[in-house]
């Protein structure tokens, strides 16, 4: 059974090229999104992906109607595969996992996602290591100033709760609790 996916980025565009071209390659039934491709979170094709019986075929017009990266493309595939299915790109007919062709030419794309993913890690390394060096502070900026930090030093001293100090900085009583009284040396 030939299932469709058809989708589109806004409320502005159309399906029916889409539509068009699956009916015609024979999808009896076609899930359709107005979202963007990013997001693999889709309703309809999380619909799609659960409603995938053994042996069925899934079909979009083309590849970037299903996935904008190349990791995201072969995570819905792998969902495809496990359930039993078959998936087949109607403009890149080499986009076919019912052929031997077809999946080495997925499993090569597969292998490349990974050697991207690879790179992009080692470059963000070596970029967080040199900011370092460069004297950047990494995260999340402090909530809390030097001047405050030192007024809740003073003030857990003479015994203010650190509930009522967590709320008169608007903070949580957590931020409060780390705020360590300084060591006398």
């Amino acid at each position: 059974m030939e299932i469709g996916y058809a989708r589109v980025s806004t409320q502005g565009q159309t399906l029916e090229a889409q539509l068009e071209h699956l009916t015609a390659a024979g999808c009896g039934h076609i899930y359709r999104d107005v979202a963007s491709g990013a997001r693999f979170d889709r309703k309809s094709l999380q619909a799609l992906l659960r409603a995938l019986k053994p042996g069925s075929t899934l079909v979009v017009t083309r590849l970037d109607r299903l996935a904008r990266s190349t990791v995201d493309l072969l995570t819905i595939l792998k969902a495809v595969a496990d359930r039993g299915c078959s998936f087949r790109s109607l403009a890149e007919p080499w986009a076919d996992t019912s052929t031997p062709a077809g999946r080495l030419m997925l499993t090569v794309l597969g292998g490349l996602a990974e050697f991207e993913r690879g790179l992009i890690s080692a470059r963000t390394m070596e970029g967080r290591e040199r900011a370092k060096r460069a004297g950047v502070r990494m995260g999340r900026k402090p909530l809390l100033s030097p001047h405050q930090i030192a007024e809740v030093r003073e003030r857990k001293a003479n015994g203010e709760s650190v509930r009522f100090l967590a709320r008169s900085y608007g903070v949580s009583p957590n931020t409060i609790s780390r705020v360590r009284p300084r060591i006398a040396i």
